[in-house]
């Protein structure tokens, strides 16, 4: 954690305790993370550290303070009892004064630049929702509330832009009760919601059995949309993607790529498996089986970029000789000294202004045929006209398909 602790005063004259997380460039819109009902644990101030990541100043207050300072939980059988005690005996309203004093404190705070938003989960999802109705901040998120049937006729006091996440399969949220409260919503463009069918109550918290990675990551991003349309930060991920595959493919600097990236990053070629997860094995893999081992006329045909709230998705055709062994595209094979094309899709996420992670995808079967290491008779399997095609799309479509002549002259 690179956070740390400070003190808060209360609407009452009293002080609270909250965690405080920076971005690395010093400041930042402002964040209010409010807690499950688990206190200011490990997950709460990871994710703190993270939207601190993403150059957010954030603030966790400890809501459960005035029954207890400092309670820290963790999700066995004893500590989810004494949770629940604090959660039944909470003075809501309280708490939501004292999320108040906290957004007050962070817009004082010195690194704190431009609007606030709150993000909370469980018991917060429901104090995001009261937050975003009782107070001036700018905007709220709200992961699996519970209880919030029971404040439905404040609603409509909510003005700010407003996201719910709802778990599909959350017994303290049953389809019906759901139902209710999405009614409740109708007709207030201001608010949004995403229900995430397969998903239990807490499915974006890791170290807990109903958590759902997917799921997890689209709501995230998600999350992130919102913060980024209402608070910003903007970065400018087109000149930071451009940057980093200068590094890669025309000054071939591994040196000068790593500072692109998080300090954790890793990267995933679909179809071989090949890249590397965390700083040290990426830059090996960069080093040693990447940057160096793309063929010497290697050239990238950019087709069509499309750029989102923390990720860049980018098509392009891939076109080269294997004059050399391709680790990551072509790993064990010797070089044939044959020319290849195939599109290529890469799925970019970043993390404040450095890149997250790349997924990377490509039709092996094209390349192998092309290279003159498959056979494709008999298989529906295309060479460089997969390629050719993506560039012009006037080619003939569904060459491929012997039933494709029993539909010609047939109504349509």
């Amino acid at each position: 954690m690179s956070g740390q602790t400070i003190q808060i005063d209360s609407a009452d004259g009293r002080q609270f305790s909250a965690y405080l997380a920076t971005p690395a460039q010093g400041s930042g819109p402002g964040l209010v993370l409010l807690q499950e009902i688990f206190g200011i644990n490990g997950y709460m101030k990871a994710m703190a550290d993270r939207y601190a990541e993403e150059g957010y100043v954030v603030l966790v207050p400890d809501l459960f303070w005035r029954m207890k300072p400092g309670v820290l939980l963790g999700y066995d059988e004893k500590d989810f009892a004494q949770a629940l005690d604090y959660n039944e005996r909470l003075d809501v309203s309280l708490a939501v004064a004292d999320i108040a004093a906290t957004i007050a404190a962070l817009r004082a705070h010195p690194g704190q630049a431009g609007k606030v938003g709150a993000v909370g989960y469980c018991l917060g999802g429901r104090l995001a929702m009261l937050t975003a109705a009782r107070t001036d901040i700018d905007c709220a998120v709200s992961y699996y509330g519970v209880g919030l049937e029971a404040y439905r006729e404040e609603v409509d006091a909510i003005h700010c832009p407003m996201l719910f996440h709802f778990a599909g399969k959350d017994a303290l949220c049953p389809p019906e009760v759901r139902e209710s409260i999405l009614t409740t919503f109708a007709g207030k463009p201001n608010i949004a919601h995403h229900v995430y069918p397969d998903c239990d109550h807490a499915f974006a918290t890791p170290d807990r059995p109903s958590f759902d990675k997917p799921a997890a990551a689209m709501a995230y991003s998600y999350t992130l949309a919102l913060l980024r349309k209402t608070l910003g930060p903007i970065f400018d991920f087109n000149a930071l993607w451009e940057k980093h595959c200068y590094y890669e493919f025309a000054t071939r600097d591994v040196d000068a790529v790593m500072p692109t990236m998080v300090a954790e990053p890793y990267v995933n070629h679909i179809p071989t498996m090949t890249g590397g997860v965390g700083h040290d094995q990426l830059k090996r893999f960069y080093k040693y089986h990447f940057v160096d081992a793309n063929p010497a006329d290697t050239r990238l045909i950019p087709l069509s970029r499309t750029i989102g709230a923390d990720r860049i998705v980018d098509e392009f055709v891939f076109c080269a000789t294997h004059d050399r062994e391709i680790d990551w595209l072509l790993p064990g094979l010797a070089p044939t000294g044959k020319y290849f094309e195939v599109p290529m899709l890469a799925v970019v996420c970043f993390r404040g202004d450095k890149l997250y992670n790349e997924h990377i995808y490509w039709d092996q079967a094209s390349v192998l045929v092309q290279i003159g290491v498959l056979n494709p008779e008999g298989l529906p399997i295309a060479g460089a006209q997969a390629a050719k095609k993506l560039l012009n799309e006037s080619m003939p479509s569904n060459t491929m398909m012997p039933n494709w002549a029993s539909s010609e002259g047939k109504p349509v």
